[in-house]
């Protein structure tokens, strides 16, 4: 089975090293790689270019309307079942990361796995609406048709993915939990430097998502911590 591996960059060039090294390295062999530059000045598109050419590789350079804007450039380039973003920073925990998610089986809409942060294992919580994303898209294969048919939303620019995985479960896709570290998760990224900025925007997901019962249940925590991150400065 076809896998996508789609890796979003911009201005990054030693993070897309590390990511790509990491993807190089994977023992399972039938994967895509691709890369999606927003029209980096670094060094980027001549590392790119100077890769040697594949069938199982390509890459874009251009500018992008943000990172979400560039995951759904990804998806439309994509041509495997289903498709896994690893950005520029992330790694793989191991080169056996997709060779064991095949052998636990790709047999669900979205199948995700758990993440290793700061040297510690964060397992993924099962199947459920949440009031927050309950894993990483790091860590997570999706079909290329179901992000086809639910893309990123640009109106969201800390929370498409959050939104994604909402309408995902509402619609009624399958979801599976598998038990397999999947990547090294990079904490650097906006949605954990401006904890405030994200939290507003899933509100804003689940207000214009969820149902009213819904809403009245997830709301009151989320607003909760959004007041303590403010008082706080994140």
């Amino acid at each position: 089975m076809l896998i996508s591996v789609i890796t979003v960059t911009y201005n990054a060039l030693p993070a897309l090293k590390k990511t790509l090294q990491s993807i190089f390295e994977q023992t399972y062999s039938y994967i895509e790689i691709i890369v999606v530059d927003g029209a980096s000045t670094d060094g980027t598109t001549e590392f790119l270019s100077a890769l040697t050419p594949s069938s199982s590789f390509q890459y874009i350079s251009e500018p992008d309307e943000g990172i979400y804007d560039a995951m759904n450039k990804g998806v439309r380039m994509a041509s495997g079942v289903y498709c896994i973003f690893m950005n520029a920073a992330d790694t793989f925990a191991t080169p056996q990361v997709l060779a064991d998610v095949i052998e636990h089986g790709l047999n669900a809409d979205v199948v995700y796995g758990d993440i290793l942060k700061q040297g510690i294992v964060k397992v993924a919580q099962e199947p459920h609406n949440s009031h927050k994303m309950y894993y990483c898209h790091q860590a997570v294969f999706t079909r290329t048709s179901c992000l086809r048919e639910f893309p990123f939303d640009l109106h969201h620019p800390m929370s498409a993915d959050f939104k994604q995985s909402k309408q995902l479960f509402l619609s009624g896709k399958t979801f599976s939990h598998i038990p397999v570290v999947i990547t090294n998760y990079d904490t650097s990224g906006i949605s954990n430097t401006h904890r405030s900025d994200g939290l507003m925007d899933n509100i804003l997901v689940i207000r214009g998502v969820d149902t009213f019962t819904e809403q009245c249940r997830l709301l009151p925590r989320l607003f909760f911590t959004y007041c303590i991150c403010k008082i706080r400065g994140k």
